[in-house]
């Protein structure tokens, strides 16, 4: 399964991704590090769990994946691949619903890459996957992931008081989130519709 809008598409993580992978990691690691997630201290006496390999993180998320709980993709911009996107924490039953987390290489932040990859796996969770709300958790000073938001119109519900723990303490997060009523026209024409220089749809945009 690929999903594709022009030079922008998501597909889903494999091993042999681990070279292209760890090279842009590399690259931002000091780009990304107040943003990623770390592991608490344990308490004492127990041990320190270890940062898992390329090829554990890969099969747990397939594992996630094939157990109906994640959909983890890789972004690829121009055929190179920029970034990784992960739908997590998916519930069913009642409830319907998933969290999306989301890096991106530096060098190609500001073109429309992460809000296209976003409008992309939420159109796909909303009508192909069945999923009825997703949600997305930023930390308030992350301006770049805050715009992403932003243009594609997710309603913000407020702060989760020190909710995860990244960059090495417990930060608070602004929550955002969308239902699928509230995006009836798709994600991606929504954030098509919204581009500078698009032409005039205010008589089918969401309000």
């Amino acid at each position: 399964m690929v999903l594709t809008d022009g030079e922008i598409s998501l597909r889903p993580i494999r091993l042999r991704d681990q070279r292209p992978w760890r090279e842009v990691n590399r690259r931002n690691r000091d780009w990304l590090r107040p943003w990623e997630a770390t592991v608490p201290p344990a308490p004492p006496g127990v041990p320190v769990p270890h940062r898992p390999t390329f090829r554990q993180m890969v099969r747990h998320l397939r594992a996630e994946a094939h157990a109906g709980r994640m959909l983890p993709f890789v972004i690829e911009y121009r055929g190179r691949l920029v970034g990784q996107l992960t739908v997590a924490g998916i519930t069913w039953g009642s409830m319907c619903s998933g969290h999306i987390g989301y890096w991106v290489d530096r060098e190609v932040a500001g073109r429309g890459v992460m809000p296209t990859a976003v409008a992309l796996a939420v159109d796909h969770c909303f009508g192909t996957v069945g999923l009825h709300r997703i949600e997305v958790c930023i930390r308030p000073e992350n301006a770049p992931s805050l715009r992403v938001v932003e243009k594609l119109g997710f309603r913000a519900e407020g702060i989760r008081p020190r909710y995860l723990h990244i960059d090495g303490a417990w930060r608070d997060h602004a929550v955002f989130a969308l239902t699928a009523d509230e995006a009836p026209e798709g994600l991606l024409n929504r954030w098509h519709s919204r581009k500078p220089g698009a032409p005039d749809r205010s008589d089918t945009s969401h309000k």
